[in-house]
């Protein structure tokens, strides 16, 4: 876009996040569209400071699109298929555009019926999960979500990667300031927190996984070679993980995390897999009911009065002050490699 400055090293708008990385996106084969959901929800992450979700996030999309794994210009169809089920097939593009064909659609179902499900196949999702549902509870609506990848995690006992990292992200409204949300991986890290810890040559929490033989091993490396994360809270985490896989490809008609091959895309980062998504409408049927939201607020106030205590996702907010006053921090290098990414592949040739 012209007249647009690409500042490095210092701080850029949200505005301007966004439009630089839709150039991005556009110049390696994404459509108008999906360039633009995209970007704002990898600017969006990078300005709330889930940085593992953030511009970390755009060369695996650049890489995927080039390797010919996803399609960038995908039409994803909506399905409406029961009075609170909607499916979508995403013809193999991203989810997060497949999700946008079907909002509207799920939240008039929800409104009408007091619940409603979502269901998308054959999609690609690689953002945070969080920003899947934050939207539905500004809307005064209780959003759950989950989705599943491919397979970089065992079961316990195990050498054999099964699950996705498989996270599961919750949105409810509440009385006094923003929704409060959270975001989990069902594995003891995230698998974008692992690869950024190796780019920063750091180790990790006893735990978070094994090497390619299927030792205990704190090197990220080690589990990004061959080996695998563990789930969080041994037995539990795994049965999460496992009703993760059946939501998110037994339901929808997708494939469960073990069986996606991309192994003929060679730059591939983006696992063709599931999610579900179900919202509830907390009016419906309430009559003489406490006002939801005053209960939620009711039930966080608590937790408060035992000390200072900090509530999942609550650094996110403060994060998006600071970015509307100064702008987003972007480091120089990381951007430099960014807006790189416009130029055409290099071909290798003997």
């Amino acid at each position: 876009m012209t007249g647009r400055k690409d500042v490095t090293g210092r701080h850029l708008s949200f505005d301007d996040m966004v439009a630089t990385l839709g150039d991005v996106l556009r110049a390696n084969g994404c459509s108008e569209q999906v360039a633009q959901t995209l970007a704002t929800n990898c600017a969006s992450a990078e300005r709330d400071g889930s940085k593992s979700h953030g511009l970390f996030r755009m060369e695996g999309y650049v890489s995927t699109l080039r390797s010919g794994w996803v399609d960038g210009r995908a039409i994803p169809v909506v399905e409406d298929v029961a009075p609170g089920f909607v499916r979508v097939d995403a013809r193999n593009g991203f989810t997060l555009p497949a999700h946008d064909a079907a909002r509207a659609l799920v939240e008039e179902k929800a409104r009408q019926n007091g619940i409603a499900a979502l269901a998308i196949r054959n999609s690609h999702h690689l953002g945070a999960l969080y920003l899947d549902v934050e939207s539905y509870a500004e809307k005064g609506l209780i959003a759950l979500s989950v989705v599943n990848s491919m397979a970089v995690v065992v079961h316990p006992g195990s050498t054999k990667p099964v699950y996705g990292t498989n996270p599961i992200a919750f949105a409810t409204p509440r009385a006094e300031g923003g929704p409060f949300l959270f975001d989990f991986a069902t594995s003891a890290m995230a698998h974008g927190d692992v690869q950024v810890a190796a780019k920063q040559g750091r180790q990790l929490p006893p735990g978070t996984g094994v090497d390619a033989n299927g030792a205990p091993t704190q090197d990220p490396n080690a589990i990004l070679s061959g080996g695998a994360l563990l789930p969080f809270g041994a037995h539990k985490g795994t049965a999460l993980a496992m009703m993760v896989e059946i939501l998110c490809a037994a339901l929808v008609g997708g494939q469960y995390s073990y069986e996606v091959d991309w192994s003929e895309h060679p730059g591939a980062h983006t696992p063709r897999t599931g999610q579900t998504l179900i919202v509830i409408d907390p009016t419906a049927g309430a009559g003489n009911l406490a006002p939801f939201a005053q209960r939620v607020e009711a039930l966080i106030q608590e937790i408060r009065s035992g000390g200072p205590v900090r509530l999942p996702s609550e650094e996110r907010y403060p994060a998006r002050e600071a970015a509307a006053r100064n702008g987003i921090a972007v480091d120089a290098a990381q951007w430099d490699a960014i807006l790189a990414l416009k130029a055409p592949a290099q071909t290798v040739t003997a």
